[in-house]
């Protein structure tokens, strides 16, 4: 049995991000919700408890709160911003909105290396802050371990008692030295022996699905994308011939992307059926311009199809989907806000013919499901890829989605990604938008009214933070002159250089 860290769960957006540093450092982490009991955490007995981020207020009516017996166990405690300041306000300290207004973004941040949470980390970092409010005053037995410009209090511990807080995320990329500041926390404070790695994660889920499944068959909804063909891999140990693999081709992949898919799986040792679903999802995409509204509906007519297939295939009650953590994150959650509806979690109709969905990635992020591709023995070229929305072109075309607009996406997406491609440009992932508005132009000397097209290339390593790739002005030139010279009916290339936060990866 593994040691286990406990990350309890108050309603911030980067918990699994939390829970991926710990798994990282080789210890292995369990998400619960903040609002377990002191029985509940006795029950798991963890080596150590991480208290997440969250929206509210600690000091309002409504706030979600800790069941203070719970810091009274003798387990090593980090509160992680909204964290930090339940940590400090339970026991007894002063938590007030931030006079002159709260810090965002990255912040210079001074710290004391003396602390066991920060040995070895540089005196001064840059961190990600995002907070409204702060502590005004440690609770007593608690002293300061760092500060910024408008904040007293970034950082304190009780050391007595194992309790620390940090106002800063050190689980995103954008903090210096954040993973060995939740290193520090897990080996320094906690005791941790680090005896959990990735493999453990997939036999566990070998053996879950076994149990789950018995002698039924399963459908994966494959896409041919990263996610589910690492899913198809696990499921094919768990199952064996009972699984069978249905690749919707919903009319909204890239150029010549379907083909691409049924050429690949078919020469794989598993059952695998294409779906000609054009006509259905366009059809009940018609009209409709709401990007939320257009992933429900997405969501829900993949599960009619699946519904139709399995019938065909006699009954079959379990569907597999390549779902990650952060499509469950942005979809929303017990105290989460919902950012975007993805298809295979926020459009999942209620009334559907499946009783059990499966989901063994479910608790990943995108490079855990690429070094788990690894591991199982798949090829390159599926682990590497870049990722594409389940939705496909749906939500990179802004407004209603057509077979014309379609066409001009494709071909322009295509240029953006070959010429990145060629020109050697390290991205995580790039692509073109149609963006649905006209703009003047003038070609051979006439005026034009065409569309604009807009090019996305971000870096990240985990796609719930992300900054923009730099990609250089050669190459956008020569992108832009391909697409305007090569595409009928665009005028017009821009490129888009906002981060995540505050945008997400895809525009819809």
């Amino acid at each position: 049995m593994n040691q286990t860290v406990l990350v309890l769960d108050f309603g911030g957006q980067y918990k699994e991000l939390i829970a991926r540093a710990v798994r990282n450092c080789g210890v292995y982490s369990l998400v619960k919700s903040g609002r377990i009991s002191a029985a509940g955490v006795r029950e798991i007995s963890p080596i150590g408890i991480i208290l997440t981020g969250g929206p509210n207020s600690v000091y309002k009516a409504g706030a979600i709160g800790i069941d203070p017996e719970i810091l009274g166990l003798g387990i090593p405690v980090l509160g992680i911003c909204y964290g930090m300041q339940l940590l400090c306000h339970v026991l007894g300290g002063g938590v007030a909105a931030a006079k002159g207004g709260g810090e965002y973004g990255q912040t210079r941040t001074q710290l004391k290396s003396d602390s066991p949470l920060f040995s070895g980390v540089k005196p001064l970092i840059k961190a990600l802050m995002s907070h409204a409010d702060r502590v005004e005053r440690l609770p007593e037995g608690f002293v300061p371990l760092g500060k910024t410009a408008l904040c007293k209090f970034a950082a304190c511990a009780d050391y007595e008692k194992k309790l620390y807080g940090v106002q800063f995320h050190p689980e995103v990329e954008l903090t210096e030295n954040g993973d060995d500041i939740i290193r520090n926390f897990l080996y320094n404070v906690c005791g941790a022996a680090g005896d959990y790695n990735i493999d453990d994660y997939v036999e566990r889920q070998i053996k879950y699905v076994q149990d789950r499944v018995g002698d039924e068959k399963v459908i994966l909804a494959l896409s041919g994308g990263v996610d589910s063909s690492v899913c198809a891999a696990i499921l094919a140990r768990a199952v064996g011939k009972r699984l069978i693999c249905v690749f919707v081709d919903h009319g909204l992949m890239r150029l010549d992307e379907g083909d691409q898919i049924e050429n690949t799986f078919s020469n794989f040792d598993l059952q695998f059926i294409r779906v000609d679903a054009k006509e259905r999802f366009l059809k009940r995409l018609s009209g409709v311009t709401e990007p939320e509204m257009k992933r429900k509906i997405i969501g829900e007519e993949f599960i009619r199809v699946f519904e139709d297939e399995a019938k065909k295939l006699g009954a079959v009650k379990f569907l597999a989907q390549g779902t990650i953590y952060p499509d469950i994150i942005e979809s929303g959650g017990e105290h989460a806000a919902t950012i975007k509806s993805h298809h295979n979690v926020g459009g999942l109709p209620k009334d559907r013919l499946f009783s059990e969905i499966i989901e063994p990635l479910s608790g990943l992020f995108k490079n855990e499901v690429r070094a788990i591709g690894s591991k199982l023995g798949l090829r390159d070229f599926l682990v590497s890829r870049q990722p594409f929305p389940g939705p496909g072109l749906a939500i990179r075309v802004m407004g209603e989605v057509t077979e014309r607009k379609l066409a001009v996406l494709r071909l322009a997406d295509h240029i953006v990604c070959e010429e990145i491609k060629k020109a050697g440009v390290k991205s995580s992932q790039y692509f073109a938008v149609y963006t649905d508005i006209r703009t003047v132009g003038v070609m051979g000397d006439e005026r034009t009214y065409d569309n604009l097209i807009a090019v996305r290339a971000v870096t990240t390593s985990d796609f719930m933070t992300c900054d923009y790739t730099p990609v250089p002005h050669r190459v956008l030139k020569k992108i832009s002159a391909r697409i305007v010279n090569e595409v009928k009916g665009v005028n017009r290339v821009v490129f888009d250089i906002t981060g995540k936060p505050p945008a997400t990866v895809e525009w819809e």
